[in-house]
């Protein structure tokens, strides 16, 4: 799993990289979103958004990689979407 951030004054690039991220994974903050997918399609996303971010000046993209082990550690404080719960629930780790 991925989670990506991200910081981008550029209204119209934001949008683009929202709409990007939203293609690949959930949201789950306004410019955070998580990503479970595999290296051929983090790739693909690495792609369009390093294109995208060719006109941004000042933004940056964040990207961390959580393994498997990490991600079944994850803690959230507060209110989790019921979307993401279900997610969770429905993961199973051979």
């Amino acid at each position: 799993m991925y989670i990506i951030s991200y910081d981008i004054e550029n209204d119209r690039i934001r949008r683009k990289i929202a709409k990007t991220l939203e293609d690949y994974g959930k949201r789950v903050q306004y410019s955070v979103f998580e990503c479970n997918i595999n290296q051929s399609h983090f790739e693909k996303l690495y792609t369009k958004l390093s294109i995208q971010m060719q006109e941004e000046e000042k933004g940056s993209i964040r990207i961390y990689n959580v393994c498997r082990n990490c991600e079944k550690r994850t803690v959230v404080i507060g209110v989790e979407s019921e979307e993401l719960l279900e997610l969770r629930e429905e993961t199973i780790i051979v």
